[in-house]
């Protein structure tokens, strides 16, 4: 599903774009490291396009950022330790409506805090290397959640949390009618 891009998708593509050329990497030597397709990197940078949730985790794993990162990298973000409720980023993936709130990430600290909701009946599936470097926790809110780490499966209601356990490609699975949302807590390590 191709979706032009709102300003903050035309300021992460200029992201993308610049720590790609910061490392000296061409468009087929990022889509090598990322497992994302040179094609699909291309129409990302150049603003045609807007990158699922997937593919950015790829990329961001790939300049060895976590999400979060480059998202305050795309943001220019540096600041207060206070994040308003107003000031906190929303990022929607175009292929599967997940809403992303970056409720806390600075560079200097290394926890980062996202709220998560996911849309009835939606999936959502990270890579292993999106795992790397971190250490990451999700607690339930409301609604219920499957996640899939390896082979494990985990089902979560409101006010569960679970602790991941080594890098491992991950399914978050919301198989209900009704939204989930849950928080993501991360340390970077």
């Amino acid at each position: 599903m191709d979706t032009k891009m709102d300003e903050a998708g035309l300021a992460l593509a200029r992201r993308l774009k610049l720590e790609r050329e910061a490392r000296g990497w061409s468009l087929a030597g990022l889509a090598e490291r990322a497992g994302v397709s040179k094609a699909a990197i291309s129409k990302i940078e150049r603003g045609e396009t807007s990158p699922t949730a997937t593919v950015l985790v790829r990329l961001a794993g790939a300049f060895d950022l976590t999400l979060a990162g480059l998202f305050l990298r795309a943001e220019q973000g540096v600041g207060d330790r206070l994040v308003r409720a107003d000031a906190q980023p929303l990022w929607r993936d175009p292929k599967t409506g997940y809403v992303r709130r970056q409720v806390f990430m600075r560079p200097e600290h290394p926890l980062e805090i996202a709220e998560i909701e996911l849309p009835p009946r939606r999936r959502v599936t990270m890579p292993a290397s999106s795992y790397a470097h971190i250490r990451q926790a999700v607690r339930v809110l409301s609604g219920r959640l499957l996640i899939v780490e390896g082979g494990q499966r985990h089902e979560l209601g409101p006010g569960d949390c679970l602790g991941f356990g080594p890098p491992a490609a991950t399914r978050f699975v919301n198989e209900g009618s009704k939204a989930c949302t849950y928080l993501v807590v991360l340390a970077r390590t």
